[in-house]
């Protein structure tokens, strides 16, 4: 049994005309502009007002979820989803099911088990049009996330009625530690077993058979599902020597390539260079779509004075998806170069040191990221992949390549400690403190308002006593009376610490501010409520203020 959806061919034409009447290329999605494609990969979830109003232990939770929903797409994003569609469709022109190709393919592959020779064929004159590529990049860098989410885009199983056909899109595979191509292989069949729900790996993997008759199974196995795009990720744990020396390797790669017509994705880190150096050398080299080196994300351009445009959409993306009551909506400077330093770009160190962050913010009570706070997570949380930040701090190639496979270590096991630290914790902000002493939604949405520019227990003192004087006051009335009271003496004394920490324009001088500013409109019309939503309205900033409000 599968648990995998199989969908059924529905055919439309391409515009291309390699591609007509082809229907493993015409069942598969239209073909998009990649930012079209990538653009649809976008996380769309931003926290709301009634999100940032949940338990402290709700919203570490939610933070929690931002590991696997988070997708900024970036340009490689966009190279690489141009590329997969290539890869898919041009490696289907050579095997067209209407043509007798996909036949002669398959005559040859029984032609290879039968004489256990991976080069054997029936039919010279079949040609291979599939491609094979390369991603390259350390551990956290966001390629086998950026892979999942681009081949998530398209159907990995179509079923074919008219051909009595299952067409499989796209697999993808894991080098084992244990490194040999006959322990590939299995993890070929196992895959297969999964999304179909066959039985490859009990039927070829019980048998003594050996690994030329094995590769020879899973490329004849690769034909008769249809497979568009093999994906072999962690290709750096393939072992030369358990894999019957390099060119055994190189042969193999080559072949599936060239001669059996699948296109072959290899993905690894820096270590993985070897095996594709040998490619470079070989005469039998893989007709291929060349590397792309998967770098971490660089903070300036080339010319080292602009700022990446791609950081900052990046940063300013994920800076939104904060759970804390005192966020500061604006990303600054500041922060955004203290989180470079610390994490020099690498994808997966950006998105679990913010995410640790906010959840320390939340344990501590503190409501807020801040520059001090980064440092602080950074220090306690990641110190085992210090040497490597520092590595790529030096710049010097050959302290970056001692790094290249170390990962992010037991970064879940410390998420959710953190998690159960402030489910267990007592510790209330002073928000919380705050909204538990009003009595209803509206009293406090004006709190939330008016929170970032007066003293909380000010605001709460003006609301209870407004509300005592006049119990049917509407939202915009209760606001407007606030924002009068703040400017009056009948508010709480402040201790000359907190006058000092809590510096305020004084009421005189709002008439001075920027015209859409509350108070300056409020200065304006002391004494008419409706006034003040009139030129609120006038401002264009009344939609602003509904949202708050609703």
């Amino acid at each position: 049994m599968t648990n995998h959806i199989i969908r059924n061919a529905e055919y439309q034409d391409t515009g291309v005309h390699a591609y007509k009447n082809n229907p493993f290329i015409e069942a598969l999605p239209p073909i998009q502009e990649p930012f079209e494609d990538t653009k649809n990969l976008i996380s769309k979830v931003t926290p709301t007002l009634d999100d940032l109003k949940q338990k402290r232990v709700i919203r570490a939770h939610n933070i929690h979820q931002i590991t696997g929903s988070f997708f900024q797409p970036l340009a490689m994003h966009m190279l690489l989803s141009e590329r997969i569609s290539l890869m898919i469709r041009g490696g289907y022109v050579g095997r067209n099911p209407n043509t007798g190709k996909l036949q002669q393919h398959l005559q040859n592959g029984y032609e290879r088990l039968q004489t256990r020779d991976l080069n054997a064929k029936r039919f010279d004159e079949t040609e291979s049009t599939a491609h094979s590529m390369a991603i390259i990049g350390c551990s956290g860098s966001g390629k086998t996330t950026s892979l999942r989410r681009i081949l998530g885009s398209y159907p990995q199983v179509i079923f074919h009625p008219a051909l009595n056909r299952h067409q499989i899109v796209y697999l993808k595979i894991d080098c084992s530690h244990d490194g040999s191509l006959k322990e590939l292989c299995l993890n070929f069949f196992r895959a297969i077993d999964k999304i179909i729900g066959s039985n490859y790996e009990k039927k070829y993997g019980m048998k003594r058979h050996g690994v030329e008759t094995m590769l020879a199974l899973m490329a004849q196995t690769a034909n008769m599902f249809a497979l568009g795009l093999l994906v072999i990720d962690e290709i750096q744990h393939l072992s030369r020597a358990k894999s019957g020396g390099s060119e055994k390797m190189l042969n193999f790669f080559v072949t599936m390539t060239n001669t059996i017509g699948i296109p072959v994705l290899f993905v690894g880190t820096p270590k993985a260079r070897d095996i594709f150096d040998l490619d470079l050398r070989s005469s039998r080299r893989a007709a291929g779509l060349g590397s792309i080196f998967w770098n971490p994300i660089p903070q300036y351009l080339p010319d080292q004075k602009s700022q990446n445009p791609e950081w900052i959409a990046f940063t300013n993306t994920l800076w939104k998806l904060q759970y804390l009551q005192k966020r500061d909506p604006i990303l600054s400077d500041e922060i955004r170069d203290t989180w470079f330093d610390l994490s020099q770009g690498i994808l997966d160190i950006v998105v679990k040191l913010f995410i640790l962050a906010q959840l320390r913010a939340l344990a501590t009570g503190a409501e807020a990221i801040t520059v001090e706070l980064l440092k602080r997570v950074y220090e306690d949380e990641l110190k085992l992949v210090h040497p490597m930040l520092s590595a790529l701090r030096s710049g010097i190639p050959e302290r970056i390549a001692q790094f290249s496979d170390l990962a992010v270590p037991d970064m879940d096991k410390k998420i959710i400690h953190l998690i159960q630290k402030i489910s267990a914790s007592t510790v209330e902000s002073e928000e919380d403190r705050a909204l538990k002493q009003l009595s209803n939604d509206d009293q406090r949405r004006v709190y939330l308002m008016l929170k970032d520019e007066f003293p909380s227990d000010s605001i709460i003192f003006a609301i209870q006593k407004i509300v005592a004087l006049k119990s049917q006051i509407s939202r915009q009335q209760l606001l407007a009376a606030i924002v009068q009271a703040m400017g009056t003496d009948n508010t709480p004394s402040q201790t000359p610490a907190t006058k000092k920490k809590n510096q305020r324009i004084s009421l005189k001088q709002w008439n001075e501010l920027e015209d859409t500013d509350l108070r300056h409109i409020f200065s304006m019309n002391p004494t008419s409520p409706e006034s003040i939503y009139t030129q609120l309205d006038h401002q264009g900033l009344i939609l602003q203020m509904s949202d708050l409000l609703s």
